[in-house]
């Protein structure tokens, strides 16, 4: 699908540049041909080519410039003023070629690149017509005439041509820059989503890759006893990779769960967690917003704890701690002594979900512990930096 792309220097504040100035060229040039042939022009023989001349050079100066060098820029612009400069005294109440060097002048502040050379143009203008003013009074002291001061003004308007460049410049700098935030923008977006990814792909890996890997390992000892006759431990072999299987699918729906929680703060995704297991949840300190990763390894580690809880101390309290300190987030995830000996089938299992766990949160330069306590239940706690 095509899209339009729009030019920096586009918008409004060009308005001056490719309207006002070529209408008043336009304007002045059609006017100034038209009142020849009416008015008096002294010294027409000088007047005329002076004429030709500024007339080509406005009109060089209105068309585009982008593939002229910046001397016959300059160029251009000297002749221009020059000429118009001198034609000033020879055309001064008869015709509107006096417009001539105040459109040179501001000519050459928004064309020329180099404020030097611009005003250099401006007041060589208004030297040259100075000079032709007093030449023309003196050779024809009857003919009405500008001021000799009036004629330095001519180099005025190049403020003007400068100040319009100047804003042309900040504003197509100010869109540029726009367009490289967006695309600043765009590309930290595209890597929040590999990041996203790989993070979701780690996820699932972690939940898949622990219990695939011990649902493998049960029925490859599944086989093996049955082979050596022993069918009865081959069947429970084939209910733990069973049960191993119901668990993966019950943790992968809570990863999933998780991932869908990460917009929530930390304490409210734990509360929610608690919650839907039916366990306490105490929180102490502070809270603080957390990375992503911290606020996913926090829950990862809670839903973990839990379902070791669960399987391997059916029927015991449970409950939830989060902690903010000044400089660590911690979770501790308790549970107490069975009150039955829990089921053979639902005991089995890799013991490396934890493992997993304890070098993820190595990664994010914290400790992972998990141990008994003495009256024979279990403690895992997790200390994050903040």
């Amino acid at each position: 699908m095509a899209t339009t792309e729009q030019r920096p220097d586009a918008g409004p504040h060009r308005f001056h540049d490719e309207l006002i100035r070529p209408f008043l060229v336009a304007v002045a040039i059609a006017v100034t041909i038209v009142q020849w042939s009416h008015g008096h022009v002294l010294y027409p023989a000088v007047a005329l080519p002076l004429f030709v001349v500024t007339s080509i050079a406005a009109l060089g100066a209105v068309v585009p410039w982008t593939r002229m060098a910046e001397r016959r820029r300059v160029a251009v612009m000297a002749v221009y003023m020059l000429c118009g400069s001198l034609l000033l005294p020879l055309a001064h109440q008869t015709t509107l070629a006096a417009l001539f060097p105040y459109v040179a002048s501001a000519s050459a502040g928004g064309l020329l690149a180099s404020r030097k050379a611009a005003i250099g143009v401006a007041v060589m203008g208004a030297l040259a017509a100075t000079a032709a003013t007093q030449v023309v009074l003196r050779l024809a002291p009857d003919a009405p005439q500008w001021a000799w001061w009036v004629s330095l003004t001519v180099a005025l308007p190049v403020y003007v041509g400068m100040s319009n460049r100047d804003r042309r410049d900040a504003l197509r700098n100010a869109q540029l820059a726009a367009e490289e935030a967006k695309r600043a923008t765009a590309s930290e977006a595209r890597e929040a989503a590999l990041i996203e990814r790989g993070r979701i792909a780690r996820e699932i890996h972690d939940v898949l890759g622990h219990s695939l890997s011990g649902i493998a390992l049960q029925l490859d000892m599944a086989d093996a006893l049955r082979d050596s006759g022993r069918e009865q431990d081959a069947v429970a072999a084939v209910r733990r990779a069973r049960a191993l299987a119901v668990d993966s699918i019950n943790e992968t729906r809570r990863a999933v769960h998780a991932l869908r929680e990460d917009t929530l703060p930390l304490p409210d995704t734990l509360r929610r967690l608690a919650e839907h297991n039916a366990v306490g949840f105490t929180l102490t300190g502070d809270p603080v917003a957390v990375a992503a990763d911290l606020t996913h390894t926090m829950v990862r580690t809670a839903q973990e704890a839990l379902t070791n809880a669960a399987k391997y101390a059916p029927g015991a309290p449970r409950e939830i701690q989060l902690a903010f300190t000044a400089d660590h987030v911690t979770l501790t995830v308790r549970n107490g002594p069975p009150p039955e000996e829990p089921r053979a089938d639902l005991t089995g299992g890799t013991g490396v979900g934890l493992v997993g766990l304890r070098e993820r949160a190595a990664l994010l330069g914290g400790t992972l512990r998990a141990e008994p306590t003495r009256e024979g239940g279990w403690t895992v706690e997790l200390e994050l930096p903040r």
